[in-house]
């Protein structure tokens, strides 16, 4: 792979890169100093298991890996006991050390799906971050300001609504930051929420005599609702540990526009060959489903070893053929506007291209809801109700309207 090639996998997905051409330059300087770049990759371990939102992070870091660098997988044992205030309206109840140590070690085991043992270092902040003296915390927390700190979103939002905000929240971003000068990070992997904290670590390794790391976020990969971000708690997720089944039926469930989205932030297929297979099934060339049906098995295989994903597949177009509703359809939550009719709601899942169209295919009869035909395309549906899906032999869901 060729540097303009290795260049636009890296960007493919990306929501900022800053500064502006500061990614070309550093993967220039690494090459011309024969180094492989130091790649900063930071979780808090809050939570025992990893779903696919947090895996976009780790592909990222994968394909940097790919290209011969290293990541620093640093878990935030220590900062998890502060609570990453990031996307929050109160201040985090703090994790026991227990807790943290015990989510810490199922992270282990499951970052090496993705990421190359042989260019990964596992550190965790607390070896340094413990060892900080009361006058060199005071230190750091003199590299910034308390109007510095308001300018980040949420904290400004929380101190306009009067809000508490507890001093020691302050300091999440400035240990974070204090991660990045600690171990000599050239470039740090974050989601777009991190961007704040991201820069603050830029602002640190200036103050610290050193080079300045590139801050490189990603999106926030959306759920199988394809609206709100991937999360447990709203129920849209896929986990890492899934059944290799469920894996494949969740991401054969998603809509054809949020394959392309999981591809560009999942996938290891070129950026060039996905362009060009978005284009096909654009112009009619390629069918959306044999793509989805080739991204399903490449995340199956990736969590189930080689050879699951076709396993998968195998038993997902046996079903099918059978002509079999899939067991375990997930629950889907679904914004959709009023007025609240089925062919809308097909138009927001993605099997047809306007409610028309939808209209057209209830009247002609390819829709069951609840597994009674439906005939009626103007009926209005029901906010908080639970709905079963069948459209043509193909589509079928599980959703909620919200």
């Amino acid at each position: 792979m060729d540097h303009a090639q290795a260049l636009d996998q890296l960007q493919l997905g990306a929501a900022d890169i800053l500064p502006e051409g500061g990614l070309a330059a550093l993967l220039r300087r690494a090459e011309e100093e024969k180094r492989p770049l130091r790649l900063k990759l930071g979780m808090d371990p809050t939570a025992p298991d990893l779903h696919l939102g947090h895996t976009v992070l780790l592909h990222k870091a994968r394909q940097f890996q790919d290209l011969g660098h290293e990541v620093l997988f640093l878990v935030g044992d220590f900062t998890a006991r502060i609570g990453d205030p990031t996307g929050k309206n109160s201040t985090r109840p703090p994790l026991s050390v227990d807790a943290v140590q015990a989510n810490a070690q199922t992270y282990r085991e499951q970052i090496f799906n993705i990421l190359d043992p042989e260019r990964t270092q596992v550190l965790f902040n607390s070896q340094w971050l413990d060892q900080l003296q009361p006058s060199e915390l005071i230190h750091l927390a003199a590299q910034s300001t308390v109007a510095r700190m308001l300018e980040r979103d949420d904290f400004s939002k929380r101190y306009a609504a009067g809000q508490a905000i507890a001093i020691h929240e302050f300091l999440y971003p400035l240990l974070q930051g204090y991660d990045s000068v600690a171990i000599r990070a050239d470039l740090e992997l974050g989601g777009t929420d991190q961007r704040f904290n991201l820069l603050v670590g830029r602002e640190l390794q200036k103050n610290w005599g050193q080079a300045q790391q590139i801050v490189f976020t990603m999106p926030i990969l959306e759920g199988l609702d394809g609206v709100q971000k991937m999360s447990k708690s709203l129920n849209n997720y896929i986990a890492v540990q899934d059944p290799s089944t469920e894996i494949f039926g969740k991401i054969m469930s998603i809509s054809d526009t949020l394959m392309w989205r999981y591809y560009e932030l999942l996938s290891r297929l070129p950026a060039a060959t996905q362009r060009q297979w978005r284009q096909d099934c654009e112009v009619g060339a390629r069918n959306p489903r044999d793509a989805k049906l080739e991204l399903a098995q490449e995340l199956v295989d990736r969590f189930h070893g080689v050879g699951a994903g076709r396993a998968a597949c195998d038993g997902f177009l046996a079903q099918f053929q059978r002509h079999e509703r899939p067991d375990n359809l997930p629950l889907q939550e679904v914004a959709l506007d009023e007025p609240r009719t089925i062919a809308r709601l097909m138009q927001s899942l993605g099997w047809v291209r306007s409610s028309s169209e939808g209209m057209r295919k209830v009247r002609e009869g390819a829709v069951r809801m609840n597994d009674a035909r439906m005939e009626d395309p103007g009926l209005l549906l029901t906010a908080d109700e639970e709905y079963l899906l069948q459209y043509g032999k193909k589509h079928f869901a599980r959703v909620i309207l919200r």
